[in-house]
């Protein structure tokens, strides 16, 4: 038998925090080693048992009831946002993996898991949120008008809504990759970033951040940071939104153009611009026989709101969701 090195063992104790720390609700062995394969981690159910007793003796976990639910408590919270964070640079690229392999919409059926963010609203703000983020939708400043709303204590894909708060769920540019990658093309994700839009057309990224140098989604940075202007773009065709950089082998490129057309008719859309091979785009460079894309940042809506003072609390390429439980945000 192989002895696990110190290291190993809190790896899998903090990704069973972490699992906890994204629910309300007591959450058993079998429920936890489930949701571990959403982060990569195999892990048992009596191994999870095993490391439930310790974090319990710890003050990490809680157990709840008779039953081994567990609770995540104050310390154990504080505990995942510190813990190893060598481990959390290059988490967002790992994120997009996972979530483009967990995609598996079908645009001939209409039917399928798409990928989401889900961003909460102060209860009492969300009517004034939804106000600010509207101009955004209609001017197809998203990856798509379908949304989905849930109020404390329901579920969003496998989220639980907090207490006071109302989760609005955004599709994710991601849903492009996960088809790329279902159509057999590889799709490279270099960073997220602030693009300038100038006469409703876009110009160039001001600002970027790297995925894999990044323990954090940039749109959730950009978002908190006040760095956008996505009011202005909508209103004006000024400004500056959230948008992504990724990028394909050439020879994919008639492939891609039919997935993405498809995507279209189904209301998923994302795609900004697709460049020629080897050539710049939006004055990124772009590796030899690559071709540039621009994918719009799903959480764009959500900035608008973030812009008219209404606090947002996002978790972006956070889950995903049956596209039939989706609605257009008008019908909100």
């Amino acid at each position: 038998m192989l002895l696990q090195s110190p290291q190993e063992v809190e790896r899998k104790v903090i990704s069973i925090l972490k699992v906890l720390s994204e629910s309300q609700e007591p959450l058993g062995a079998r429920v936890i080693a489930q949701r571990m394969k959403g982060y990569g981690v195999e892990l048992g159910e009596r191994a999870v048992r095993y490391h439930l007793k310790t974090t319990d003796e710890q003050g990490l976990t809680q157990l709840v009831g008779r039953r081994d639910g567990r609770l995540l408590t104050e310390k154990g919270a504080e505990e995942v946002k510190s813990a190893l964070v060598e481990d959390k640079v290059g988490f967002a690229l790992s994120g997009i993996e996972l979530l483009a392999f967990r995609t598996n919409f079908n645009w001939e059926k209409c039917s399928g898991l798409v990928p989401v963010n889900i961003s909460y609203f102060p209860k009492e703000k969300f009517s004034k949120a939804l106000r600010a983020m509207k101009p955004a939708f209609k001017e197809g400043l998203c990856v798509s008008d379908l949304v989905a709303v849930a109020s404390e204590g329901e579920r969003l894909g496998e989220l639980v809504i907090p207490q006071g708060k109302i989760g609005l769920a955004t599709v994710c540019s991601i849903v492009i990759n996960g088809s790329l990658l279902k159509a057999g093309v590889p799709m490279s994700s270099r960073f997220g970033g602030i693009l300038q839009v100038r006469n409703h057309k876009p110009l160039r990224f001001i600002e970027i951040i790297h995925y894999a140098g990044c323990s954090l989604d940039p749109s959730e940075i950009f978002i908190r940071a006040r760095m956008t202007s996505v009011g202005g773009v909508a209103k004006m065709g000024d400004g500056r939104i959230l948008a992504n950089f990724r990028e394909i082998p050439a020879i994919c490129q008639p492939i891609t153009e039919e997935v993405v057309a498809k995507l279209k008719k189904a209301g998923l859309q994302g795609l900004i611009m697709m460049g020629h091979t080897s050539e710049p785009v939006c004055e990124v460079p772009v590796e030899l026989n690559k071709i540039g894309l621009v994918l719009i940042g799903g959480l764009n809506p959500v900035a608008a709101a973030q812009e008219a003072g209404i606090e947002t609390e996002s978790r972006a390429m956070s889950t995903v969701m049956e596209y039939r439980d989706l609605i257009k945000i008008e019908e909100l």
